[in-house]
């Protein structure tokens, strides 16, 4: 029997400075850990004071993460724009991409993140256009 693959995009507000890339290199660090350990992949954009993620793998695995970043105290207000299951990963090579913010990105993020409800699949396509696939 096949493993379901879901994908969950969400995002969430930061309770601390984003702007320090040695936060975020140890945020990635941790999350690319565990996500090897545990068959996840995907993607996290940090912008203005919030994440927007995309993290894709086995239906069970997703429900426990879900639960930890629930309780995880690096972010608040963390709203589920999206789950769903997919048949292929959009984000198989990475453990956890983190999205170049470019100029030229970054209005489009910006207005993506202002939106109430922006659409999962344009959460999607806006992260691997930032990490160049």
């Amino acid at each position: 029997m096949p493993i379901t693959i879901d994908r969950l995009v969400y995002r969430s507000e930061a309770t601390r400075p984003t702007e320090s890339l040695q936060s975020l290199a140890e945020l990635l660090g941790e999350a690319q850990h565990n996500n090897a350990r545990d068959g996840l992949t995907g993607a996290l954009a940090v912008h203005e004071g919030r994440f927007l993620q995309v993290i894709e793998g086995p239906s069970g695995t997703i429900d426990s993460l879900e639960r930890r970043l629930s309780r995880d105290p690096r972010h608040r207000d963390m709203v589920v724009l999206g789950r769903h299951p997919v048949e292929t990963r959009a984000f198989g090579d990475w453990t956890m991409a983190s999205a170049r913010i470019t100029p030229a990105l970054a209005p489009e993020l910006s207005a993506l993140m202002a939106e109430e409800r922006p659409s999962p699949a344009r959460v999607v396509g806006l992260l691997l256009e930032a990490i160049g696939e």
